[in-house]
């Protein structure tokens, strides 16, 4: 057996196997050694039904019967009940929405259950609420040795994996104790430089392995997770590091600038910069001058003003004439994640621009404009997108704001030396990579987000980049009021709104799901959904006034039209999905309901709450829960205390984890990583490492592991 053998070459698998371990992405023998347990359960644990008591969490192995599905006679909410037995007795097992669970397992499988034990007062009996299950093939006889341990050796922890129909955890386990003892451990290399193993006292690679799947205590367990943790962020660190020296190796447009020039365009903004936004421009313009290009982040709260930044470092490159020629001005690239929002940016740009002789071009998939129109000097017009494509071509068009048309290969620009990168973490890699790929000379990279970064993801992630905030709001904007909404507060909260909607104002509701969900299928999320809210709201809460609904699903020209109407004051009510979330820009809006607050993170809501932060009208909004628990209470109450976006993302971060708050999939990282970004000590230290080797060795000449290890890697560590 070795690492890169199939798994279906080593073990004997059925179809439904197969296809669980394609879509949890194992393929190889060490895909599963990578695939770590989600978490540990206690042999001591493992209980009979005869010595339950309320209030238990227990490990229950036996029979399950009875399975069906019925409905909650209260609230309707649709469900799975079923009867679980042993040799003591039975007890009654729920699982409320989800009706799935009776048709995955089957009347008369042998189980493990998992759950809390609570009681039912009228009837004074036992039952488990939701309780985690798996189906075994055999019953244990002496759980220590025969299900969880090695012959002779005393286990009291177990790994509990995630599943995927037709994969168990126990299946998962027993596969792994197949790899440990065909001696696949005693030949894997270890990536980790010795030096550093010593240093922070981590585990070798074998043992770590080990540790992490059969460990025999706590701390074992804890120690091997800190090993791979530290072990994917260290080679994030190195890839990062190694893209910025050579980034800084590369040409780019050195631009001298004019500080009264600056000084001048800042004057005709309608409001007074902050002291965040001037710092911003200086740290910007002050990259412009060094010849290797800029790579930096800049990170600020919705409305803090990162456009108006943006703008002002435009220009300062417009102004600037290309090397060699007599006319014409550089050329920066201005991408942003949706239709809704280039056209908000190319309007706004219109109004910083419209003193100066400049062209500005717009490219979306639905179209393409052209500032200033021959017709009209103070209006765009709608160009061919061969027309706009020869003006940018030629060096026409200075500045040209667009979606991921941008970076198409028609798409060539005389002199880019500027690339601006809205909401980047929307963009791939690659999507990033075209666009500062389109010239020999390398352009400046700003990129820039609203979403607030815990510090220790922003530096695991954006190690290449030099970091930026905006931490001022502008002057004379007046704090958000926030008010967290209980069930029963709800009617209240409506009459709040109708004084404001009488007022002139308009109002933005925020539903988790865009269609009702069909409750029958497995995971099926049951929560307020757009089409279904906005029907209710129409006929019950708001007859009076006109709403409208807006969501991802929608076409381009759809969206549009619906965003008219709202900005006309036409919509007063607009229910959404969190697709508002990014780019929409309407000052008259000052309410925003957010329902199922619980479901979001505290960075994404105190984004949409920022969508009515745009005037220097009061504005509110209403954090509606349907859950009345103190714990998410707590946590939503850091919405009207803390004073910042990064406060929030930080708080958030300790709550409920990275993994949850960011996603895997989105930053391209294991939860096991992303849970120990919480600890800045370990983001600090592997950080350092890497920065240290890349400038003693870049090319990992001295280290051919580490130079194994990028080889060979690929998306290997699976933690779903």
């Amino acid at each position: 057996m070795k690492l890169d053998s199939p798994l279906s070459e080593n073990l004997r698998l059925i179809e439904p196997q197969k296809k669980a371990l394609a879509k949890m992405g194992i393929s190889t023998v060490e895909n599963l050694l990578y695939y770590f347990p989600v978490r540990y359960g206690n042999t001591s644990q493992i209980k009979n039904v005869k010595s339950l008591s309320k209030g238990d969490e227990s490990t229950l192995f036996g029979k399950i019967s009875g399975l069906k599905t019925s409905k909650a006679w209260v609230k309707k909410i649709p469900m799975s009940e079923g009867i679980f037995t042993d040799d003591t007795g039975s007890i009654k097992l729920i699982w409320f929405n989800q009706p799935y669970i009776a048709k995955m397992i089957h009347n008369g499988q042998f189980v493990r259950v998992e759950g809390k034990i609570s009681e039912r007062r009228s009837k004074k009996e036992f039952y488990i609420s939701n309780p985690k299950i798996e189906v075994v093939n055999s019953l244990p006889t002496a759980v220590g040795d025969s299900l969880f341990g090695y012959e002779g050796e005393e286990h009291t922890m177990y790994p509990v994996y995630s599943e995927s129909r037709g994969v168990t955890s126990y299946w998962i386990y027993h596969a792994i104790q197949k790899i440990f003892s065909s001696g696949v451990l005693d030949d894997i290399p270890e990536p980790i430089p010795e030096n550093i193993l010593k240093k922070y006292n981590l585990p070798g690679i074998k043992t770590a392995f080990i540790w992490i799947h059969t460990p025999k205590k706590e701390d074992d367990a804890t120690s091997a997770r800190k090993r791979f943790a530290f072990q994917e962020i260290f080679f994030i660190q190195l890839q990062k590091q190694k893209e910025r020296k050579l980034w800084s190796k590369k040409n780019a447009f050195k631009i001298e600038i004019n500080k009264k020039d600056i000084a001048d365009f800042v004057k005709r903004f309608p409001f007074k910069p902050t002291d965040s936004q001037l710092n911003a421009i200086e740290s910007i313009t002050n990259d412009f001058k060094r010849g290797y290009p800029m790579s930096r982040l800049l990170e600020g709260d919705v409305g803090s003003g990162k456009t108006a930044v943006a703008a002002t470092t435009i220009y300062a490159i417009t102004q600037t004439v290309p090397t060699g020629r007599t006319c014409g001005n550089l050329q920066t690239a201005y991408m942003v994640p949706t239709e809704i929002l280039a056209k908000q940016h190319y309007e706004n740009f219109i109004s910083y621009f419209q003193h100066l002789p400049i062209k500005i071009g717009l490219i979306t998939g639905s179209g393409c404009q052209i500032f200033p129109s021959k017709s009209n000097p103070i209006k765009p017009t709608k160009i061919s997108r061969a027309q706009l494509l020869k003006w940018v071509a030629n060096g026409e068009v200075p500045i040209l704001i667009g979606t991921h048309a941008l970076i198409q290969k028609s798409v060539k620009f005389k002199h880019l030396a500027f690339v601006v990168i809205d909401e980047q973490h929307r963009f791939g890699t690659a999507q990033r990579q075209k666009l500062t790929d389109k010239d020999e000379v390398v352009p400046h990279l700003l990129s820039m987000t609203a979403t607030p970064i815990p510090r220790t993801l922003a530096l695991t992630i954006y190690g290449y980049l030099d970091l930026t905030l905006i931490d001022q709001i502008p002057h004379g904007r007046k704090p958000i009021i926030t008010k967290i909404i209980l069930p029963s507060q709800r009617n209240n909260a409506y009459e709040d709104m109708r004084a404001e909607l009488k007022s002139g104002r308009q109002l933005y509701i925020i539903c988790p799901r865009i269609n009702e969900p069909d409750p029958t299928k497995e995971l099926a999320v049951i929560a307020k959904s757009v089409t279904l809210e906005a029907e209710r709201l129409n006929k019950e809460v708001f007859p009076e006034y006109m709403i409208d609904i807006l969501h991802s699903k929608m076409t381009p020209v759809e969206k549009e039209n619906v965003m008219k109407d709202f900005e006309s004051d036409k919509t007063k009510i607009l229910v959404a999905t969190s697709v508002v979330e990014v780019g929409v820009n309407v000052p008259n809006a000052t309410m925003i309901v957010i329902e199922g607050a619980e479901r979001f993170g505290l960075a994404q809501l105190h984004q949409l709450r920022g969508r009515v932060i745009r005037s220097n009208h009061q504005a509110y909004c209403f954090v509606f829960t349907e859950s009345n628990g103190q714990k998410t209470r707590d946590r939503l109450k850091a919405l009207i205390t803390a004073k910042n976006g990064f406060e929030l993302a930080e708080f958030d971060l300790t709550q409920r984890g990275a993994g949850e708050l960011y996603g895997r999939k989105q930053w391209g990282i294991s939860d096991l990583a992303m849970e120990a970004i919480k600890n800045i000590k370990m983001v600090e230290a592997s950080r350092n490492e890497a920065i240290r080797i890349i400038e003693e060795d870049e090319n990992f000449n001295k280290y051919p592991l580490i130079k194994d290890y990028f080889k060979n890697q690929t998306n290997r560590i699976h933690f779903e």
